[in-house]
């Protein structure tokens, strides 16, 4: 009987022991086939997905370039202390658009844009013109007034040709 025991004993741990063999064999092959899978990506990213891109460039090209509309010179004196020298701001400034059509939408309203920047322009202190902090505050504000003055029309951006303050 013990020699029963002893071969039924052995089996059991011979069905345990080839368990782990088992789960072994099935984590390996859930992993090769994991890197075939990932293989098989990547092989298609970087070989086979180029003829998709060129149709994406071919609708990129399609976009149209921004236009610009030049607003006249403006030379104004900006505000100071009593007894303090004048300086003056000398500002060329070009309006962005997203289409040309916008150009003659915009036209009409050039003496209101004008007025408006002369006006806002003429309330700077010096020191609100000093750093790119200064200047990006002033094309910040250039923007938010004009769009407020075309309203239909939207400005993208107001772009310094030149600024000068003397």
């Amino acid at each position: 009987m013990a020699e029963n025991e002893a071969e039924g004993g052995g089996g059991e741990t011979t069905e345990v022991a080839a368990q782990p063999k088992n789960k072994f064999k099935l984590v390996v092959m859930v992993v090769g086939l994991l890197v075939l899978l990932g293989g098989g990506a990547a092989t298609y990213f970087l070989f086979f997905r180029h003829h998709d891109e060129e149709g994406q460039h071919a609708e990129m090209a399609k976009v149209k370039p921004p236009v610009f509309v030049d607003v006249p010179d403006m030379l104004v004196n900006l505000t100071g202390n009593p007894g303090e020298r004048v300086q003056y701001l000398k500002v060329k400034v070009v309006l962005e658009l997203k289409e040309e059509k916008q150009i003659e939408e915009i036209k009409p309203t050039m003496p209101r844009v004008t007025d408006i920047f002369q006006t806002y322009l003429r309330e700077l202190r010096p020191a609100d013109l000093t750093g790119s902090a200064g200047l990006f505050r002033l094309k910040e504000e250039l923007t938010r007034r004009v769009n407020n003055a075309v309203a239909p029309v939207k400005v993208s951006a107001v772009l310094f040709k030149e600024i000068v303050v003397q």
